[in-house]
């Protein structure tokens, strides 16, 4: 299954289960790709001791899922594309809603 994922929160606690469920479906044989929006291109600065966000982001990574942040999102937070957030347009967020089985939001 194709499962897209929009996530526009920097809560750790969201984040954290975004991606936890994102590693589940990866290693179930999903394709998944995520779209960090709004305050979701802020993913790979969350600083929690409760909630792995980093291992969790480092981990969907590694299982071969895609990750990209809205450009107009990180200019506006005044951050640059790393390896985490790789820049992306409204373009790229409608081809994954088009491609997506199914599509989650969180945020």
């Amino acid at each position: 299954m194709k499962i897209g994922i929009v996530l526009s929160t920097n809560d750790p606690e969201e984040v954290w289960n975004a991606f936890r469920f994102g590693n589940v479906a990866l290693k179930e044989n999903n394709e998944v790709r995520v779209f960090l929006v709004n305050k979701g291109v802020e993913a790979e600065d969350i600083k929690s001791d409760r909630f792995a966000v980093r291992d969790q982001l480092q981990s969907f990574i590694e299982n071969k899922g895609e990750l990209l942040a809205c450009g107009t999102c990180m200019k506006n937070r005044q951050k640059e594309e790393s390896s985490f957030c790789p820049i992306a347009t409204m373009k790229d967020l409608l081809d994954i809603v088009v491609w997506s089985d199914k599509l989650l939001t969180l945020g």
